[in-house]
């Protein structure tokens, strides 16, 4: 219970360990990705502020452009000759002229002004007014360029107006020529262009936009109407865009409220424009930069947690298998002990079953045998006979001879002797296959002739087949038919199938016959033994050892089959029982040909 509890223990320290790790990691991560995020902010600002700056050049030069055309219409009108005898007091031609360039130019209005500010000719039919005292005419006077911009009565709508001096060939100047200037013309081709741009003067009105609803908006509403560059009613200010201003960046971020075509985060970017006495500023959207500079952090935090991940999972294997490798090395010395204790007695069982087939193999030589021996038992009736009958023979030739031989009839008498000799031989071939059939083989596989291995059985059971009154059909081969196997054994093999054949047609009333042949099958020297007895009952089960089909009378234990089985797979062959077509039952022995003799068919 106690080791339970301090590895419980363990376990929830290395688990507590574990969550530490991750929340440490995960806050490194956060901090991690709150830093590119920052940086990569601040980088896309500074390329959009770049950009910015660019865009905001751009524009100014777009309109400073447009207005510079106007300002030298005014230089160049201020040498005309008609100008000149117009503000000397001859007005003929002037109107025509100042109409005719207008329409050319594009002008909203050209104005020619006496020296005293009285107007004496215009390019529109509109009421003449007074200029004296004005900041743009007294700018003229003076010699200079005069600029004015306001939203002007007489046309109803925003002008910007440029003086030029006309001057005397003395050199005092007589007069002035003003060119009135449509803004919102120069306004038109770029509103609703992006950036949002626009221009403001001294007095912090926007003059100039690209969002028609900057317009008149003043930083301070009350500003003194007319300077030397402006003028405004009150009645047409308006208060400037509702905005915050953040500088932790470095740079002017403005906060835009209530302003549906402006940025609501937008960059301020400002440049001065002395020539037409206005300041260009710009807000760019920052949203671009915003989502970039988020992106960059999801990606940095999604590579930290993959790679944290990794690493967790790695660390977790390393663990894992290091606390399996310790478990497993504990297995394996318990196990090691264990093995060693049934090391020891697999030693002792190997001993026992090496003694144990041994005696198998004893009693297996032993069984076959005794197998040999019980045949021979079985004939020995007929082999008795076999023996006696030649005997009697030699005996009966024997005393024929003598009596030849006192009679001398030599002649006669040498053919008893020679037939005494034949029997003799016969007698001898008898006892030679019994001796070589009853010996227990040693030898390994050797090269045996099959039809001399049948004809040696049909010899031994040729005493048997007369008594029971058998017909063997066994023709010999012309040449020898070599196979791998055991002589001995295999005529062991040859004699049981044919004892069997016999066993099977015992106390038939019809005709017993044996046939034996040899054919050879796809290079396989395959043997058959067929008799005409009743067949097989159970062929699937003839080969089990003690299974037989004898009657009680007759012997035997079953076993013939088994063995020769056996000696068959020892050969390296094969060995089959079915029943035959046209009655009776065949066995087939399959053996291997000799490589170095010639196979008959």
């Amino acid at each position: 219970m106690q080791a339970q509890l301090r590895k419980l223990a363990a376990m929830l320290n290395a688990l507590q360990t574990r969550i530490v790790a991750i929340a440490i990691f995960l806050a490194a991560v956060a901090g991690f990705s709150a830093a590119v995020g920052v940086f990569g902010y601040m980088s896309a600002l500074d390329q959009l502020e770049q950009r910015g700056q660019s865009d905001l050049a751009l524009a100014s030069d777009r309109l400073t452009g447009e207005l510079q055309r106007y300002r030298e219409l005014a230089v160049l009108m201020a040498d005309h000759p008609v100008v000149a005898a117009t503000v000397m007091g001859n007005p003929d031609g002037a109107a025509d002229l100042l109409r005719r360039t207008a329409d050319k130019t594009g002008s909203l209005d050209i104005l020619i002004v006496s020296g005293d500010g009285t107007e004496l000719s215009s390019a529109t039919d509109g009421d003449p007014i007074f200029h004296g005292a004005l900041p743009y005419f007294e700018r003229a006077k003076d010699g200079a360029m005069g600029v004015y911009h306001l939203v002007h009565d007489r046309y109803d709508q925003r002008t910007f107006l440029f003086a030029a001096p006309v001057f005397s060939e003395e050199g005092p100047v007589l007069g002035a020529v003003v060119v009135v200037v449509n803004v919102d013309a120069v306004e038109a081709v770029w509103r609703g262009a992006n950036p949002t741009v626009f221009f403001t003067d001294d007095l912090g009105v926007t003059f100039i936009s690209n969002r028609s609803e900057l317009v008149f908006s003043a930083r301070d509403v009350d500003v003194v109407p007319r300077t030397t560059s402006a003028e405004y009613s009150s009645e047409i200010l308006k208060p400037f865009m509702t905005h915050s201003v953040s500088e932790w960046t470095g740079l002017p971020l403005w906060s835009v409220q209530d302003q549906p075509y402006v940025p609501e985060t937008a960059l301020h970017l400002s440049l001065s424009l002395p020539v037409i006495q206005m300041t260009g500023e710009a807000l760019l959207n920052v949203a671009p930069a915003r989502t970039l500079a988020s992106l960059q952090a999801g990606v940095a935090a999604a590579i930290c947690l993959a790679f944290g991940a990794m690493l967790f999972f790695a660390t977790e294997r390393r663990r894992t298998l290091a606390e399996a490798n310790a478990q497993l090395e504990s297995a394996v010395a318990e196990r090691t002990v264990e093995l060693s204790d049934i090391n020891a007695q697999l030693r002792q069982e190997v001993s026992e079953r090496i003694a144990t087939e041994a005696q198998l193999t004893k009693a297996q030589s032993d069984l076959v045998q005794a197998g040999k021996l019980s045949a021979l038992g079985e004939m020995s009736a007929g082999i008795s006979h076999e023996l006696n009958q030649p005997l009697m023979a030699i005996r009966s030739y024997a005393e024929n001879a003598e009596a030849f031989l006192e009679r001398g009839k030599t002649d006669v008498a040498g053919q008893n002797l020679s037939r005494i000799a034949e029997l003799s031989r016969r007698m001898g071939r008898i006892i030679r296959n019994l001796r070589a059939f009853a010996k227990q083989e040693s030898e390994g596989l050797t090269d045996v002739d099959l039809g001399g291995v049948i004809s040696a059985v049909l010899e031994i059971t040729e005493a048997r087949t007369k008594a029971s009154n058998v017909t063997i059909e066994w023709v010999p081969p012309a040449r020898p038919i070599i196979v791998r196997g055991g002589e001995v054994r295999l005529q062991q093999v040859v004699l049981n199938l044919v004892s069997n054949a016999m066993d099977a047609m015992e106390g038939q009333s019809q005709p017993q016959r044996i046939e034996i042949d040899i054919d050879t099958v796809d290079g396989r020297v395959e043997l058959y033994v067929r008799d005409s007895g009743p067949g097989l009952d159970e062929p699937d089960r003839i080969f089990d050892p003690f299974y037989s089909t004898k009657q009680v009378s007759q012997d035997g234990m079953g076993l013939g089959l088994s063995i020769s089985y056996g000696l068959v797979q020892s050969f390296g062959g094969m060995i089959r029982g079915r029943n035959h077509p046209r009655g009776g039952a065949v066995f087939t022995v399959t053996l291997d040909p000799s490589n170095s003799a010639e196979v008959a068919a």
